[in-house]
């Protein structure tokens, strides 16, 4: 499955670490990062279904360093090293145009980082159960539903990961964690992500700078018990245009416990982005 996934994928050089990313479509570009512990993977099974059904929309899924097929130096020491990479990636691969941003988790962190570097590049901003430096009121994990035994097709390791991960547990969730989760399992660098993660914090706010014009979409469960729902609130002062939702059933595997919801939410965040840009 690995090495089916990867048959599309190049690699851009980015501050000297080789960059792994697969791209579909051609048109208008989005780049979309996913979060810690997974590869490019989760979000293609999460965004894919969407996008791919839309014109003119060019997608570009990285493997953020240490993860996937994307090493991590002993160069990168934290956020701040990774911000740099992804920042010379956008310069290499996107030039100087304009484009769209979606993150999950971790990748929703560096995404408002990037947002804020480059406001005039970045035309709308997606955060999808975004880690930030305010998470409280973390609800304690809780299975909402549970239809099926994660045991019977699932190793130890994996199925501790799953029932820690999702809050709804079908086949449908389990199909999709099995398609686009596990497989990345082992491919992270867990020394490296431990170095990281020492300095996770970046040595300045992403929202230090004027308030981001631009439409933006934060998206959150009410029973994700890694980030939370409620830090998330305080990033509306900086994000004039932005929609919250807070949806129940959904824990910080999110798109894939909701992914009607999640279509209906960034397809309409699309629109308030197109017609800001049209207008």
């Amino acid at each position: 499955m690995a090495g089916q996934d990867y048959a599309d994928a190049v690699e851009y050089i980015a501050r000297e670490i080789p960059v792994h990313y697969v791209e579909h479509g051609g048109g208008a570009p989005i780049l979309l990062l996913h979060g810690a512990g997974v590869d490019h993977r989760e979000m293609v099974g999460a965004m894919e279904p969407i996008l791919s059904e839309l014109p003119d929309c060019r997608r570009l899924y990285p493997d953020l360093p240490g993860m996937g097929r994307t090493p991590a130096s002993g160069t990168l020491h934290g956020a701040d090293d990774v911000l740099d990479v992804l920042l010379a990636f956008i310069d290499g691969v996107l030039g100087a145009g304009r484009f769209r941003l979606i993150g999950h988790s971790a990748g929703g962190y560096y995404a408002r980082a990037i947002a804020g570097r480059r406001p005039e590049q970045v035309t709308g901003l997606a955060l999808i159960c975004p880690l930030g430096e305010n998470a409280r009121n973390l609800p304690v994990h809780q299975v909402l539903h549970a239809s099926i035994d994660p045991g019977e097709t699932l190793g130890p390791a994996e199925e501790s990961v799953f029932r820690d991960y999702f809050v709804v547990q079908t086949p449908a969730t389990l199909e999709r964690y099995k398609k686009y989760v596990v497989p990345a399992l082992g491919l992270v660098d867990e020394a490296a992500l431990e170095r990281i993660g020492e300095h996770w914090l970046f040595s300045s706010s992403p929202e230090e700078g004027p308030p981001y014009s631009g439409p933006v979409l934060i998206v959150t469960g009410r029973q994700d018990s890694t980030v939370g729902y409620a830090g998330q609130w305080d990033l509306l002062e900086h994000y004039p245009r932005a929609s919250f939702a807070v949806l129940d059933r959904a824990g910080h595997a999110l798109p894939h416990e909701q992914p009607d919801l999640m279509k209906a939410l960034i397809t309409e965040w699309l629109d308030r982005v197109n017609e800001r840009h049209s207008s």
